[in-house]
């Protein structure tokens, strides 16, 4: 977008200055045609071309000074880290301090500048230096849009001091020119409000006469991370205590350090300890924002996105532990009740790669989430507000209507791809699960158990046959609705996307709906499904007390909207494409426990040849007893942090 000539006035009016690309215009009077403008007038420069110089002595960063699109314009960091751990967790006598405190301290909220000297976070803006000014000139600095969310800082004798509306500039800075740093208090929430604009004016006053001049910066866009950006770090919740559960979910998280170190991992795990709630996934989805920062450095902010769930209290384990030096916590506040709960953990959020498709051009990926399109609920409002808001990752919404917990995670995924495209999309495929069952029934194996996992703890383990399962009133008949609900939301991101069906991994799994167990005739039984573990069990109050019943969370009694009358379902043999990309081509997925046939585990057998064909070296990790009877799976129980040093405004390179 081409910008607009630069305005130099006399002192009967400032300078005009058009925000293009947010369709306003801030304007004075018109100066006189007898005014005589100095020789040399204010000049602004920022970082138009992103390249990590502010270009003051030739053109590179005048064009688009005025406006900002994707591919060009200045950038400033929303800097709501916290680089010297100055921001408190507990108030007075280690008083647990209210989400709203927790969220107010951060580095923009104060009027200096916080951490390293050289000032990271800070963008640069110059004043071209202007040799031949007179002694009594004089310059002021002002910001004319974005105010309330932008300060600005001046380079003054070697220290960073806060630009008020009473800061000058001497004749000997203006000739030598002078240093801005420029930081956004926050990020954009919504665009009606503020569009992430930020507007610095420069006026310069001698008895020659007035000149201004104007640069505009946008804060970098919050972006959600996708499976191109390389696992740095992986998280997860480690329950303390000595009790059944704990001490299985410990164990848990012991092999899964493993696994992340065996995956050419170097970072340790990081880990929730404060809270107990054992859905890493949900509380939780990590972002960043990033700029290109002085000499070319990509300076990058993590961002860790709080779900829209104000009563989680392990979302003040963000703030309380992993904020931090280029780390910082962002929280949304809906006042309104929640259609369902659920579809606000962060689960319900994954992002498909980059791409382009029919005119439209994602670079940094592009958002999906679940909806119920059978009863009309949507996540947070504000969320998904905020998330349109940046501009470049467009929220979708596919129909989870037929999952009990409603997560996007729990039926598709994307997987990196030496194509053109540079990525696959993964989903899971019951019509696949059925045929395992169907195949090995066939072949005389009707009366192999349909898991091999063991009991634990006094519970038994489960003792339904193949013969029984395919023989459930239910089982089948909901394995063919997830098909065809599956394969409606594949259309959608084919659509979308332009992936084709040459590009899918069709994951073999098996769901089963939520209040669904088998006696030991084969019938149905209207009981929750940790009742499989059975009745009595210990761990099945240890693990009600952790959260796992997700589905309690909908129900009245927990102070939620009622579950949807959609028959919903969940995975009945451990889903496998809910599992972790660990590496490019190392993906981590839930042990299956499926009917062992000749030796060998039928459904990780056919797994494993799914992703072996796109190049993925799969290994398996047991969460039965610690997230899969609680409807969940490995990738609910974890997160990761990603590298995010590419340049999100223009396509990977391929």
């Amino acid at each position: 977008m081409p910008s607009r000539p630069r305005k130099r006035t006399h002192p009967a009016g400032p300078v005009v200055l058009a925000l293009a690309a947010a369709g306003s215009v801030l304007a004075g009077p018109a100066a006189p045609a007898s005014a005589a403008p100095p020789s040399a007038g204010a000049d602004l420069r920022a970082d138009v071309n992103r390249d990590g110089r502010v270009d003051t002595t030739g053109s590179t960063d005048t064009t688009g000074e005025d406006s900002w699109t994707i591919g060009r314009g200045a950038v400033h960091l929303p800097n709501i880290d916290d680089d010297s751990k100055r921001c408190p967790v507990t108030g007075p006598g280690g008083a647990p301090l209210s989400d709203a405190r927790l969220a107010a301290c951060n580095d923009a909220a104060d009027t200096k500048v916080n951490g390293t000297a050289d000032a990271a976070d800070l963008a640069r803006v110059r004043s071209v230096p202007l040799p031949g000014l007179p002694a009594d000139a004089k310059g002021s600095l002002q910001v004319t849009a974005g105010a309330r969310y932008t300060h600005v800082f001046l380079k003054r004798s070697g220290k960073w001091v806060l630009v008020t509306p009473w800061t000058r500039l001497t004749a000997a800075e203006l000739r030598s020119g002078v240093e801005l740093g420029v930081e956004a208090t926050d990020v954009i929430r919504n665009t009606a409000k503020w569009d992430g604009r930020a507007a610095v004016r420069l006026t310069v006053t001698s008895a020659q006469g007035t000149t201004s001049d104007s640069v505009t910066l946008r804060v970098a866009p919050l972006l959600t991370h996708h499976h191109l950006q390389n696992t740095q770090e992986v998280m997860v919740t480690k329950i303390l205590g000595e009790g059944p559960y704990s001490r299985l979910q410990q164990k848990f998280v012991q092999e899964l350090g493993k696994e992340v170190k065996n995956a050419g991992i170097t970072k340790p795990l990081v880990t929730f300890e404060a809270y107990g709630d054992p859905w890493t996934q949900d509380f939780v989805e990590p972002a960043y924002v990033s700029m290109t920062g002085p000499g070319g450095h990509r300076q990058v902010m993590r961002v860790m996105l709080r779900s829209a769930q104000p009563d989680r209290d392990a979302g003040r384990e963000l703030f309380e532990k992993i904020r931090g030096q280029n780390t910082g916590v962002v929280q949304v506040t809906d006042n309104a009740e929640p259609d369902d709960w659920s579809l606000n953990s962060m689960g319900n959020l994954e992002t498909i790669p980059p791409y382009t498709h029919n005119g439209r051009s994602f670079p940094a990926g592009r958002v999906i989430m679940g909806e119920r399109k059978d009863s009309g609920a949507r996540p947070s409002k504000v969320m998904r507000t905020l998330l349109t808001s940046q501009g470049l990752q467009d929220p979708l919404l596919l129909d989870t209507s037929w999952l009990g917990v409603g997560h996007v995670d729990e039926f598709v995924q994307f997987l990196p791809a030496d194509t053109p495209r540079g990525w696959r999309i993964g989903v899971a495929d019951p019509e696949a699960g059925l045929r395992l069952l169907r195949d090995a029934q066939r072949d005389g194996h009707g009366r192999t158990k349909m898991f091999s996992v063991p009991g634990f703890n006094g519970a038994p383990a489960p003792k339904e046959t193949i013969d029984q399962a395919l023989a459930s009133r239910h089982l089948v008949a909901d394995n063919e609705m997830a098909a065809k609900r599956i394969a409606a939301n594949l259309n959608i991101l084919k659509r979308e996307t332009g992936v084709t069906d040459d590009e899918i991994v069709r994951v073999p799994a098996l769901y089963t709906r939520e209040a669904e167990a088998l006696t030991d005739s084969g019938q149905d039984i209207p009981v929750p499904r940790l009742t499989r573990m059975g009745a009595g069990s210990p761990l099945v109050d240890v693990l009600e007390e952790h959260g796992q019943q997700k589905w309690l969370a909908r129900n009245p009694a927990a102070g939620r909207a009622a579950a949807p009358a959609t028959v919903t379902t969940s995975a009945y043999v451990p889903g496998a494409v809910n599992g972790i990309l660990l590496g490019r081509d190392r993906y981590l997925a839930p042990r299956q426990w499926g009917p062992v046939i000749a030796g060998k585990d039928v459904f990780t057998e056919a797994v494993t040849a799914a992703y072996t064909r796109v190049g993925m070296k799969v290994s398996y990790i047991d969460d039965w007893y610690t997230y899969h009877l609680g409807m969940g799976e490995v990738h609910c129980g974890t997160n990761t942090l990603r590298d995010a040093s590419s340049t999100w405004w223009q396509l990977p390179a391929r």
